[in-house]
This record gives structure tokens, sequence and C-alpha cells, in this order.
């Protein structure tokens, strides 16, 4: 049966397709790159956190043991749903299956992508991909730190930058196990240099594919600056806990709905155009703890 020959308006993707988009996605976003996603159900979800570590007590035969001081408080990673809307000449539905299937696999590799970056801008900067501009309704976002260091234009260089980020999170008593770079800032780093004109990181090539910098995780993404969706945020590298700091998971499948009548993203009626539209939806949930990060950013 044709793909698009289906009467119901929502179908769910062939599963192989389905899958590499969770992948893409994946090794698509920093945040994913760098922090692991966790199963979530649809909904709010609360998350369980100390406000103080409760601590250990040794005790000595016969001796009454004491109550641990400590603290349980919550805080709640709520839904957020990203779609992407592709329109196409209604004269698709006449061609074979195979060549349907293809349209399939072209708008699951253009989802991916653009549902891997709205979850690093959404996460980072509550930026809406779209239109490019803040959520102002998100409260919770990772560029809300206090942590921040002005890039150097000269010496002493980008990783003495990251050196101060690194050390105003292990100052305020953080754990620093990842790193998120710019475009820009990786290539400035890749080709940093002794006063003899040597490498300093000959290991970086050319900084496009960092995945290691001074022991730390690493990934490299134009969403670090937000660009090109948005306005330059000058943020040039973000570090801090990727492990703990940031929860986020996927809540709701991905659904593929076919849309043949009307105008579903304000483009035109879809008949008067002799188009279709399939739309791709997914429920990102996630919560970060802002505090737990530093940013490096041009001044």
């Amino acid at each position: 049966m044709a793909v698009f020959g289906s009467t119901d308006a929502k179908v769910l993707m062939p599963r192989s397709i389905a899958d590499g988009m969770v992948k893409d996605t994946k090794t698509g976003s920093t945040v994913a790159a760098l922090s692991g996603r966790e199963p979530m159900r649809f909904g709010d979800t609360d998350i369980i956190t100390f406000n103080d570590f409760p601590k250990a007590e040794f005790v000595t035969e016969g001796a009454e043991k004491s109550s641990s001081k400590h603290g349980f408080g919550y805080v709640t990673a709520t839904p957020k749903k990203a779609q992407v809307t592709m329109r196409f000449n209604e004269e698709v539905q006449w061609a074979g299956e195979d060549y349907q299937l293809g349209i399939f696999s072209e708008l699951s590799a253009a989802g991916a992508v653009a549902l891997a970056r709205a979850l690093d801008l959404g996460l980072y900067y509550r930026i809406n991909p779209l239109a490019g501009t803040a959520i102002s309704g998100w409260t919770n976002y990772l560029n809300a730190t206090t942590m921040r260091v002005e890039a150097s234009s000269d010496d002493p260089g980008p990783d003495v930058d990251v050196e101060t980020a690194v050390g105003l999170v292990i100052g305020a008593q953080k754990p620093v196990n990842g790193i998120a770079f710019d475009p820009s800032y990786a290539w400035q780093l890749a080709t940093a240099r002794y006063s003899d004109g040597r490498k300093k990181f000959p290991e970086l090539g050319f900084g496009v594919n960092i995945t290691n910098f001074g022991g730390l995780p690493a990934s490299v993404s134009d969403t670090v600056s937000g660009r090109p969706e948005a306005t330059d945020t000058k943020v040039r590298a973000v570090v801090g806990d990727f492990r703990s700091g940031i929860r986020w998971g996927v809540q709701r499948n991905l659904p593929v709905e076919l849309i043949r009548f009307g105008d579903p993203d304000g483009q035109g009626d879809l008949k008067r155009q002799n188009q279709i539209a399939l739309r791709l939806e997914i429920v990102y949930g996630w919560y970060v703890f802002a505090n737990r990060f530093a940013v490096i950013e041009e001044g």
C-alpha cells in the first residue's frame, strides 16, 4: 500500500526511520552529546534534589546515633513540544511507494537536525528556533547562570578563558564533566600558537570535530552561539556539570501527520496551492541547574 495512501491522517514513520531520527538527534546536539538522555513519561516530571547532602557519622561501641542533617526539595521538568512542518506538491501521492518512502527519509533527516538544534536552543537560551526570539514564559534555561567569563580578544588566549570558567564552577563546589564550543571558538583553540609558531593543541586539527579538551568530553555546534536561528548570543563556550546539571528526555514518540486540507502553517490553503503537508512533532522534557555552569562570552 502506498505510504501516503492511508485514510488515517496520522501515521507512524517506518521503525528504521524513527530509530534513525532518535540517533541523529542525539549526535546532532551538544546537550545530547554531553548529557545522557533519560526515560520520561509525558507531563511534568518532579526531580528530587538534596538541599544539603547527608553526612555519615562514626559511632563508638554503645554510643547513641545522631540524625544526619539534610533536606529534600524538588524541581520540575516540564514538557516542551517542538514541531517541523514541510510542504510538498500533492502529486507526490501519485508516485511509487519507494519514492514516497524517500520523502519520509528526507523528512527524517531534516527533522532530526531541526529537533536536535531545538533541544540546544531551547535549553541554553529559551529560543524558539523558527521565530528566533526568546520565549519569555520559560524561566529555566542555562544562560541564566551568573558565572560568566569574558573571552580574551588576544593574549592570554582562549585556553586561559576555559581554565577561568572551569575554575568558577569548581569554586562553586560543582563538578565539571563537559564543555560545548561554538565552531569559531573551537577554531581559535585549535589554531592557538606559542610565540615560536608551534600550535598549542595540534591534536585538535581545525577544531571542527573536537570530542575532548583538557580531559573533558567536548562537543562543537553553532547552537552554542544561537546562530543562524537567532541573533548571536555572544556565548562561545559552555562548561560545567552536563551529567547532573541537565536532566532531559523524550516524552513522546515520533508520529508524522499527513495534512491534506486547510492552512496548517500560515503559508496559504493547501488545496489552492496544490500541496500536502507533513508534520513531525516531538515532546522533550528538561530541567537545567544553571548554577552548575559557566559561559565564556564575547564582551
